[in-house]
């Protein structure tokens, strides 16, 4: 439960007006609800408010990460190793998507229908929203992910294959061509592996940038939101 508390003290933006839309935003490893938030509003100029849609920002909590030779660091699951060669760690992960989906259902107890709801996420956060669509909630809206990747035989290529009516949801992926955290051939070969499987995939590589938002990408992923998930 204490795992639970910490993840639900969400950063949230609310809609102008009625509320009838939920984005969730998960940060990368290292970062928090307020980063992300304040990083997306630089790009924007303002704060980013939508009439129809909430944000929803959560925190990961504090947790031994062992890319950081086990020490504690705000991350949504742990890695063998910031790579695409290893083994997921799935027993982290999992854990993870449960209590996350909890956030989620209490949207939809909140009278946000799935079909309403779009998860995403910048780096891990990105990798998070595409566990939590395509393995836990596949009737959702739409996926983005932003400088992220899937590990060589994710569990989700696995899942799919074994359940391909869950690739119904649309999948956005922006990954810069000068990345240097997670390369941006990483992103592609997720990308070509979804598309293989059945999703409809967007990708979109950002020319000389790292691993980093920019105001393109922003604007971009601000018309997609809209385009799915339409005031009403």
């Amino acid at each position: 439960m204490a795992l639970m508390a910490r993840i639900s003290q969400a950063n949230i933006v609310h809609a102008t007006k009625k509320h009838t839309a939920t984005v969730f935003f998960f940060h990368g490893s290292g970062g928090t609800a307020e980063d992300m938030k304040e990083w997306i509003n630089i790009y924007t100029k303002e704060e980013l408010q939508f009439p129809h849609i909430r944000l929803v920002y959560p925190s990961a909590p504090s947790q031994a990460y062992t890319p950081n030779d086990g020490m504690l660091q705000n991350v949504w699951f742990d890695r063998m190793a910031i790579s695409n060669q290893v083994p997921e760690h799935v027993k982290s992960i999992d854990s993870m998507c449960q209590d996350v989906s909890k956030l989620i259902e209490k949207e939809v107890e909140d009278g946000i229908p799935y079909n309403r709801i779009i998860l995403g996420g910048f780096s891990m956060g990105g990798a998070l929203a595409l566990h939590l669509t395509y393995r836990y909630k596949p009737s959702i809206a739409g996926c983005f992910a932003m400088s992220s990747f899937l590990n060589k035989g994710s569990l989700i290529y696995e899942h799919l294959k074994i359940n391909p009516e869950n690739n119904k949801v649309p999948l956005l992926q922006y990954h810069g061509t000068a990345d240097t955290l997670v390369p941006i051939e990483w992103g592609e070969e997720t990308a070509k592996n979804m598309k293989e499987l059945g999703v409809n995939v967007k990708f979109v590589p950002l020319p000389n940038m790292d691993h980093d938002l920019n105001r393109s990408e922003v604007q971009g992923w601000k018309n997609w939101l809209l385009s799915i998930l339409p005031d009403i």
